[in-house]
Formats: C-alpha cells, structure tokens, sequence
C-alpha cells in the first residue's frame, strides 16, 4: 500500500482556529511549520513496480519520465541509491499530488528542517582549577559501570564510531590532533559547508572542521584521550572516529541531509552511528527516523538523542530519535557538583554553596533583600517590580526560579538598581546562570528558603563571597534523577521512547581549542554519544556482528537500573516515558550471565490492549541459578491536564496507580545454557481518570543470585482513537470563553459561523463534491431553501456576515478578525445548553453560490464544551 506523508494545502481564502481568550497581538503572523515548502523525499520501489521496466535501468529514471509525461516541473535535489535500506531522491516540485500517482513511488516525506542542536547550558572552563573540571568523568564513569570496564581493558579499541553532528575539531590535543589513518579521527566528511543554514544551498568539501562546537564536545564524551590536567577521558578512547558534519555555522539542517550523513556512515563501514540532534516530531514516520531504524534493523548501532523539551511535557518526542528500532537516549544528572560558598553572618547558618565556575565578583558583605515571603511563588520576578519598591543597589536579592527566563527575572530587578541576586532552586536542578552585566547565581531551595524567612523575620542577615581557588565538591541535589530537560515520551503512535537513559547532566568534554578547550555542556545531546561510546565497548568484548549490534538495546535495556522519581525513600520509579528502561549499566550489559529475549512490553492503549506477554530468560553461566520474578510499578502520569484536551506540561504529574501483574511462573532454576519461557497477564490500573490520558509503566524484575535484571513496561488507561474527542471546556465566567481568530486572504460574500454536533461528518479543508445530504436545516439570517445549508446539519447559527474584505497585512490594521463568545448564545440570543459541540466555519468564494456546499471553503474545529454552572 502507498504511503503518501506531507502537508495539508494552505487554503487560498481563509486561515482559522478556536482560541482561549488571548490577546490579538500575541498570534504571530508568521509560518512556523518546520518544512520546506515545495520540497519532498520520494521513496521509490523495485523496478518490479513499474510498468514497461525494460526501458529503465532504475526505477528513479522511471518516475522522474512519469512526472515529465504529466508536465509537472520539478527539480532533483539529490539522489539515494543504497540498496536495502532507502532508494529515493529529493525534489522540489510545483504540484506534489502528482506524486502520489506515478508508479513506482513508495512513500512521499515532507523535507524537514531540524535546528542547530542546543546545549541546556554550557560553561567555558577557564582552567586546572575551574570548579567544573572536577566533578564529570569517574562520577558518570562510576555511576554507570564503565570504570570497571575500563579496569579490565577494554576501551572500543577496533570499533568505528560516526558521529553526526556540526563537525569535530580534529586538532585538539585531546582528539588526536589531526585527522586521516592512523589518528583518532580517521576521516569524515562536511556535506553542508560553513555558510549553509538550512534554507540555501550546501557547499559540500572534505574537510568536517567544526565551527560550533558540539559535535566537539560530543566526540569529547565518546574518545578524549586520558591524562590531561582536567581528568577528561572519553568513554572508549580508543576507538576510531569520523565526523560527519550537517551544520553549517548557524543555522539548521534538514533530513535529506540527515539520511544522506547517515548512508554514507554505512557505506564507510562505521560500526556505530550517534545523532545528537532531532526536533519534536511525535511519530516514527519521519524520513530520516525511517533510515536510521532501517539501519538499526540491518545490523549497525544507531543511538539518538530523546530531545531537550521535559518543560513540554507528554507525547513530545523527538525525530529521529522517534526511530522504531534506533536507540534513543534520555538523560540523568551528574551526582557530583563543585561549587563554590558563600558566607552568612548576622545569624548562626553553615556556609551556603552557591552554582558558580568561580567566585562572583562581589566584595564585602551584603544585606539581603526578598521580593516575596511566598517560597511557593511560581512567577517570581517575572514582571515589573511594584512601584514601592527600593532602591535595590545595596542588597544582594534573593528571587525564587520560577516559570520565566533568568534573563527576564534580572531585567525587572535591574530596573529597581539591583546589581547582584541569588535565585533559589525550585525543583529545576543544578545549572549555571548567566545574565550579562549581571552577578548572578543559583543556590538550593532550602537555603533560599532559610534566606527570606530570615528577611521577613527582621533578622541581619548578610552574606560575603570572599575569593578563593579552592572548590567543594557537592553532592548535586539531583544527582542521579532524570534531567528536568528531558523529554517524555512514548511516540503518537505508541511506541516504546525514549528506549534508555545516559549522563547528560553537567558534563565535562571538550570544545574547539579557539572557543577555550574545554566546557561544561548539559543535555540529552551529551549522553546520547555516552551510550555510543559504552557500545563500543560491548561491541569490543562481543564482536562486531550484526547480531551482536542488533541486541545491544535489549541489552542495555534488561540490564538497566530503574531511576528514582525522587530521592525519598520509598520513591516510585520515575515514569518510564521519561527514563525508558533506565540508566544504564555498562558493566552489567557486557558481563552479565543472564539474556532477556525482550528488553520492552508495549501494551497499548485500551482500544488496542495486549494483556499477555511473554519473554524467555536464559542462563549462559556454567553454573545453575535460580530466579526470582517480581512486579515494580513505577509512577503513572497523567499526560493530559484537567479538564482539558492538553498534554500536560513538565514535570509531568504522577501518581501512584500500578497496573496488575500475574507473572508465571515466578520463580525456577536454570542449568547452564537452559532457558525458560515467562507468560505476564496485565491489567490496567484501576480508579484512574480515563480523562487524563495516564500512562502507566513499570518493570518485572527477574533477580538471580547477585544480580538484577528487569523488563520494562509501558501502557495507557485510555483509548488514543478518543483523544481527539475530549472537549476544551468553557464556562463563560470572567475570560473563561473562546475567541474565534479568522483571516481571509481574499474578499469573501458572506461567511457564516454554525454550531455543529461533535460527531458530524463533513468536508473540511479545501472542499470536495459529494457531501451526504444530512437533511433540514435550520439557518439564520438567510433563508435558503435546498442549498448548502440544508445538506450540512446545524444545531443553531452563531454568526453571518456579508461582502467582507480581505485581511490586511498590518496585523494591528486589520490583520485578524475575531469573535469573542462571552456568552453561550446562538444568533438568535436563544441559549446554548450545555455540552460538547464544534464550530463549522464557512466562507463563500467570488462568484460561489450560496446554495452549493462545494463552492464554500470550510473548516471544522476540535470539540468545545460548553459547562456553565
């Protein structure tokens, strides 16, 4: 069956949605779709597929003469030819739809841009005893096993990595210096140029130089060479790198350079492919998501990164990471903080560390000022400062993180004179601040919160930083929890994402030696190359067969250790759509002497519920061993807000919900190379809101004598095919009502607004002939009789109006037209009851009739609840 994937035409006349009430200037008139219009990837078939073949010796040359035989203009941007995993080319092309006729073609991808990748946060280190030259490597080292692989000599000698990203700085001392045999970067390839950014043309040469950084400090994590002053060792230094360079200077890619870097990979025989780049996608049917789980499927190592977007909670995942069989990579915090102190007199409190590179520039002793008493508030700061304010020059500020940016939080204290602020943590995690031409740092939420109780108390608290080399190291608050920027997961069409987690919090690598050497980079973008580099290793100890790497996810997976949602004792799992199957033991996946057939159980959703499972345990020791089986649920969250049709924002909210689980059998002994067959029986957790869209997850975890192993599972309490169905809510009290923005690209003869029942079938779109006739209908202003509206079911009109002119293009001179519906009426002033409905909008072309549907463009909203007391 034809898969055709791409965008829906713009409408010529009208553009249109259902708002809450926001104000007019704050809809940006300006397209954000990620894609390039007019640009496809086409996939094309075997030759078997096309008609009169013996003409052609590709099935390319065969549609590009069927495209020209329909007198379509297109152009071919580039070509794939690598047989067995993606045969296809891109082309720009007036008429798209076309496309989707010509014999031959598989599947159409829309071309997508993918932005420059983005560090969380990223601190230059300035030397030896920079405070963030300490706390990365045997911390992530230890945290994950890979010092004890490395204890026993094995650091990815012989395994090939290709590293995706903006380049690498092969002349660092610490990269090999160089580039070509023989040195640690063997070669690569720059397919984009230093001025590409994504929209022009790339000007491809040899030379993959990085001019950005992060495919540096990626390449860093997997093969910094030991002993330097900074203690920076790369997870498998001793394997062999290329770098693939997609990124110009500035900028973004797209995903036909993507699947190009990623076929050139295979075809230099790299044994490992890391991407640590992607965008918010949702789906595994991206273009470039396709190539790379193909690659997986036939035999090499494709890890990715999860994506950066935890503060964008639920089903936000990352392309192409969104990869069915690629290895996508969440991340967990450092465990070791260095921080520096500051000293608090005028009351009886330990020194309190603050999250600096090194000492702020402050002399003397400073009284403090609290803007609030609220240690709650979510918004600190977040707007101008009252007008009683003081003078704010004297004081060092204490501001509580919060929901706006560090730069806006300073802006509005600045304003009032301050200089200098501590901002207490809420929950965010450990990172550096950095607000230009101002002194500003992060301190632990109890000590903030120790702060303002003293202000408010009248105490005379003040605090000193007096200057010194010496660093401490500091558990990191979060040491060892899911980074906060994380993304969630699973996929839109439910599949099993992020697949494991890696150190990406607060990491030590490597930067270009112009831009200072060394840095402290955090993000997924950092424990995606840590995964690689620990599957260089298994690679080196198990052999480089396509099996070998096909098994890796299972392996890390079953091996992993669950993370923690909080430090607590007695703290749930955090949800597995955030931590996949958890961070990884790179030891354990190597040595262990127990395989798990499956590493991951997808149940589905309700609709499409699979209750029974199964998955074989094997005993490859020379000992027997017996196993023990139990059931570890982890926090179910509720990915979709209260009373609403939106995913719910990070942190997501969990709640403890456990699914039931009859393991059988639960416990047996196995000889050496015996294996035996597990059957789990789920059902979904009970008294949950089916509303609230949760997604339950946990583990069964199979114990053996000194060791643990555990399958991970993920399900949803409710039925995806309903999602769309959950009405927004409005209760028409205060601002609580939909405002209805619309903009016509042309003049229109008349519009109408009407309320529809929720489950109504009609052509929406750019409209087709041949709607079903619905029966009477009541319409109002006009009376038509056997028209349109007659065809098209109404419950009431809400609004008509004639002979509108276009929209102009000052948005604040006529750039939208809005109507506001604070109150349930239809245009009657008859009331609206209560319940779920649509809006049906429609605007008439020039010269359309008004009784024909099909010379209306229309458009159909998402369901409206209307819910007044």
């Amino acid at each position: 069956m034809k898969s055709f994937v791409y965008f829906a035409l713009v409408h010529s006349l009208l553009g249109a949605s259902v708002l809450a009430a926001v104000p007019l200037s704050s809809v940006k008139r300006v397209s954000n779709v990620p894609t390039i219009p007019n640009k496809f990837i086409v996939e094309v078939d075997t030759l078997a597929a096309i008609p009169n073949k013996r003409a052609y010796a590709r099935t390319l040359d065969a549609v590009y003469d069927s495209i020209k035989a329909r007198a379509v203009e297109f152009d071919v941007n580039k070509e794939f030819e690598s047989q067995g995993l993606f045969v296809g080319a891109s082309v720009t092309i007036s008429d798209a739809e076309t496309l989707d006729t010509i014999p031959g073609v598989k599947a159409i991808y829309p071309v997508t841009l993918f932005k420059k990748p983005q560090p969380v946060s990223k601190h230059i280190v300035s030397g030896p005893d920079d405070p963030a030259a300490i706390p990365s490597i045997f911390s992530t080292h230890v945290a994950t096993g890979v010092d004890k692989v490395h204890a026993r000599g094995f650091f990815g000698k012989g395994i090939k990595i290709g590293i995706i990203d903006t380049g690498i700085d092969y002349t660092h001392p610490l990269l090999g210096g160089g580039i070509g045999p023989g040195k640690k970067v063997i070669g690569g390839y720059d397919f984009v140029g230093d001025a590409y950014d994504g929209t022009n043309d790339p000007v491809p040469d040899d030379d993959p130089l990085d001019c950005e950084g992060h495919g540096t400090h990626v390449a860093g994590i997997i093969a910094a060479d030991p002993n330097n002053p900074y203690n920076v060792t790369g997870v498998a230094y001793q394997s062999s790198i290329s770098a693939y360079r997609v990124f110009g200077c500035d900028g973004s890619t797209t995903d036909e350079i993507i699947i190009e870097s990623l076929l050139k990979g295979v075809a230099d025989g790299q044994d490992i492919l890391t991407l640590s780049l992607g965008g918010a996608d949702g789906w595994t049917a991206s273009a470039s998501a396709v190539v790379a789980s193909r690659i997986a499927r036939n035999g090499k190592t494709v890890t990715i990164a999860a994506g950066n977007d935890g503060s964008s909670g639920a089903w936000y995942t990352s392309s192409p990471g969104n990869g069915i069989d690629a290895i996508s990579v969440a991340s967990v915090e450092n465990t070791v903080l260095s921080v520096q102190e500051a000293i608090v007199s005028g009351v009886d409190h330990p020194p309190i560390p603050y999250f600096s590179f090194r000492t702020l520039p402050i002399e003397g002793e400073l009284p403090i000022y609290a803007l609030t008493q609220d240690t709650t508030i979510p918004n600190d700061a977040c707007a101008p400062l009252p007008d009683d304010t003081p003078d704010l020059s004297p004081y060092l500020v204490i501001v509580r993180r919060g929901t706006c940016t560090f730069v806006q939080k300073m802006e509005n204290i600045k304003a009032k004179g301050a200089k200098q602020a501590l901002v207490y943590d809420n929950g965010g995690g450990a990172t550096g601040v950095s607000v230009p031409g101002f002194v500003v740092a992060l301190i632990g939420a109890a000590d903030g919160a120790f702060l303002v109780e003293q202000f408010f108390a009248g105490a005379p608290v003040k605090v000193s930083f007096p200057p010194s080399d010496e660093v401490v190291n500091f558990p990191n608050p979060r040491g060892g929890l899911m980074s906060t920027f994380s993304s969630y997961g699973p996929t839109n069409d439910f599949y099993f994402k992020p697949s494991v987690a890696a150190p990406g919090g607060n990491i030590l690598s490597l930067v270009p030696v112009n831009a200072g050497s060394f840095a402290v980079q955090s993000g997924t973008s950092m424990a995606t190359p840590f995964l690689a580099g620990s599957i260089a290793l298994l690679l080196e100890v198990k052999g480089k067969s396509a099996s070998v790497a096909r098994g890796a996810r299972t392996l890390f997976e079953t091996t992993a250790r669950s993370v923690p949602a909080t430090l607590d004792d007695g703290a749930l799992p955090q949800t597995v759509t955030q931590q996949g199957a958890g961070l990884i033991n790179v030891y354990d996946a190597i040595f262990s002497t127990t395989s798990i057939s499956t590493g991951q159980l997808v149940l589905n959703d309700t609709a499409n519920y699979r209750p029974i499972h199964t998955f074989t345990v094997k005993n490859n020791d020379r000992k027997s061993k017996a196993y023990t089986l139990t059931h570890v649920a982890a926090g179910t969250t509720l990915s979709v807000r209260e009373n609403s049709i939106f995913a719910s924002l990070g942190p997501v909210p969990q709640v403890s919900a456990p699914a039931g689980v009859t393991i059988t059998p639960s416990r047996f002994t196995l000889r050496p190379g015996e294996s035996r067959l597990v059957t789990a029986l789920f059902t979904p957790p009970r008294g949950v809101d089916a509303s609230r869209y949760p997604v339950y997850s946990g583990f069964i975890q199979v114990s053996g004598p000194g060791e643990n192993y555990h399958v991970t599972y993920l399900g949803l309490a409710a039925s995806l095919k309903n999602k769309q169905a959950n009405p927004t809510n409005y209760t028409f009290v205060g601002e609580d009502f939909p405002t209805f923005v619309y903009r016509l690209a042309f003049g229109s003869p008349l519009i109408r607004l009407d309320l529809v029942e929720p489950g109504i079938k009609v052509e929406a779109g750019l409209n087709k002939r041949g709607l079903p006739d619905f029966g009477h209908l009541f319409t109002f202003p006009h009376s038509i009789n056997g028209g349109s509206f007659s065809r098209v079911k109404t419950i009431g009109p809400l609004v008509e109006r004639t002979f509108l002119s276009r929209n102009n293009e000052n948005p604040d001179d006529n750039g939208f037209n809005t109507i506001a519906f604070d109150s349930p009426k239809f245009a009657n002033g008859s009331t609206i009851a209560n319940g779920a409905y649509r809006f049906l909008f429609r605007a008439l072309k020039v010269t359309g009739d008004r009784r024909k549907q099909e010379d209306y463009e229309t458009w159909l909203s998402p369901i409206v609840g209307v819910q007044q007391a």
